[in-house]
């Protein structure tokens, strides 16, 4: 199971370009009676060694040495050349597999918020200060380029983006279409007629209904997208007795069924908001999942977890046994970056069991309230444009994917928030790609 894993490390540090048939060119062994086999060798850490693998003896030390100026988590940076074959001691594939699998956050249990995240600030990329940094793309082009060395003909990455994800969470639809909603409108002091147009009136006058906005930026972007290189997602709960599970909403009520018929008009994927409930007891993913297709009329494949709170490695079977493909989760809530260490959908690694999972994780980049919420980074208007731009450019530069999410509670006009302008300018940004 193990050399399963570690084969498909080395296929995704090739790229999904190149034929798989290459993996057998690159050895991952010390032993130098076998160096002869391969045009490239990467020397083993000792990282996987049983009498290392899972004590605070694997956790990488810092500083972090580099290897052409990419933080390098095992191994050190060293090349050389044994006959025909180009061995380095930088041990990449362990680097990978670590922030891949999110090693760390098994082996500190204990590093948890108060909704039982790994927080974003604990973790090695962030305290090595490469958070802002895809460094497994960069390995990726650094042992595309060794290959070369080696009289291999392989093609450069071209450089750019090429996929976007455009995702948003449902947590709350409206603000005044419930019965309790009628009540809030007053507790607003607000007037009876207008508690009345609010409850029966037009979606549109909803304060939280932004989706009009929303579907215009996206159409935007994806109307003039080839080959599907824009999609957008929108993730539903459907479920969760938790208090940070509410509002509830009904899902087969007749706001909810007219929001989601625009969703199919727009050709937006409806994806599992898997609740907060769920995040503690993964059981509840498989019924979730099975009331939101009920309501849709369709099989339910994608997942997004509520407060970004999935769990290792329990939620990930659940995500399995419920027939979920693929997953949004994986970002932190505190801050933005690569939590994965990459911009590319990869399949999830079990740390604890070394299995390779056939649920395939999308790095989540950017999430609009990481940047201007006070707990997390604090960002005004102008630093958070700069940020956001800054991890498009780290993008472009190994031609990997941007996943981002946007709820539509954020996007409501208000004169202290900078949510809807960031939005619109990331997106246009994005077009121009």
């Amino acid at each position: 199971m193990m050399n399963k894993t570690l084969d498909y490390i080395i296929r995704f540090l090739l790229g999904d370009d190149l034929s798989p048939d290459l993996c057998a060119t690159i050895g991952y062994t010390s032993d130098r009676s076998l160096f002869h086999k391969y045009t490239t060798v990467i020397i083993p850490s000792g990282f996987f060694d049983e009498q290392t693998y899972g004590t605070p003896a694997s956790l990488p030390p810092l500083p972090l040495h580099e290897i052409e100026g990419i933080p390098l988590l095992f191994g050190v940076p060293r090349i050389e050349k044994i006959g025909d074959t180009l061995v380095t001691h930088a041990d990449l594939i362990a680097s990978s597999y670590f922030l891949i699998s999110r090693y760390e956050e098994m082996l500190k249990r204990n590093s948890r918020d108060e909704h039982g995240r790994f927080p974003g600030n604990e973790s090695l990329p962030y305290r090595a200060g490469f958070i802002h940094r895809p460094v497994i793309d960069e390995y990726r082009l650094l042992l595309r380029r060794w290959l070369r060395e080696t009289n291999r003909n392989i093609p450069e990455i071209p450089k750019g983006i090429r996929k976007i994800n455009l995702t948003h969470d449902i947590d709350a639809p409206f603000l005044y279409r419930s019965w309790k909603g009628l009540v809030r409108h007053f507790r607003d002091n607000r007037s009876l007629t207008g508690a009345i147009r609010a409850k029966f009136g037009p979606l549109e006058n909803d304060p939280f209904y932004t989706f009009p906005f929303l579907f215009e930026q996206n159409n935007a972007l994806t109307s003039i997208s080839d080959n599907a290189k824009a999609q957008a997602f929108y993730f539903l709960k459907a479920g969760g007795s938790s208090p940070q599970d509410k509002p509830h909403y009904n899902l087969k009520s007749r706001d909810m069924q007219s929001l989601l018929d625009a969703i199919k008009r727009q050709n937006g994927t409806i994806g599992l908001h898997s609740s907060y409930q769920a995040g503690r007891e993964p059981h509840y993913i498989l019924r979730e999942k099975k009331r939101l297709e009920r309501a849709v009329g369709h099989p339910i494949t994608c997942n997004r977890h509520h407060f970004l709170a999935l769990r290792q490695p329990e939620d990930i079977e659940s995500l399995e046994a419920a027939k979920i493909t693929d997953d949004y989760t994986m970002g932190y809530a505190d801050i933005a970056g690569f939590r994965l260490g990459t911009s590319y959908p990869v399949q999830a690694i079990n740390p604890v069991t070394r299995r390779l999972s056939p649920l395939t994780l999308h790095p989540l980049i950017l999430m609009d309230c990481t940047l201007d919420d006070p707990k997390y980074m604090a960002l005004g208007d102008e630093e958070a444009t700069i940020y956001c731009l800054e991890l498009f450019e780290q993008i472009r530069q190994v031609g990997g994917e941007v996943t981002l999410l946007w709820h539509n509670t954020s996007l409501i006009e208000k004169p202290e928030s900078y949510q809807r302008k960031l939005y619109t300018l990331l997106l246009n940004e994005l077009i121009r790609e």
